[in-house]
């Protein structure tokens, strides 16, 4: 559950840490670790991020990716809950 929790927190503030570099057009985030962070636990804190700052919001692989490994999170931790 910690670890779930550091992740999604960790999401969320990465993308906000990539929204402003990218408003003060400094060195970015790659969009790879933006999605790897999302896939291993961090997919909720990664969408909330796009939402809170408007962040990836009209990039078709952020609209649809991030939403995908929501529901990839949520199963994965529903399996692994049923599991302990």
């Amino acid at each position: 559950m910690y670890y779930w929790i550091a992740m999604n927190l960790f999401s969320f503030v990465i993308m906000g840490f990539d929204k402003r570099q990218a408003k003060k057009r400094q060195r970015r985030v790659p969009e790879r670790n933006l999605f790897f962070f999302a896939l291993i636990g961090g997919a909720i804190g990664a969408f909330i991020g796009m939402k809170a700052f408007r962040h990836k919001t009209q990039h078709p692989s952020f609209q649809y990716g991030i939403p995908v490994l929501v529901i990839v999170n949520v199963a994965a931790a529903y399996w692994i809950g049923k599991q302990l």
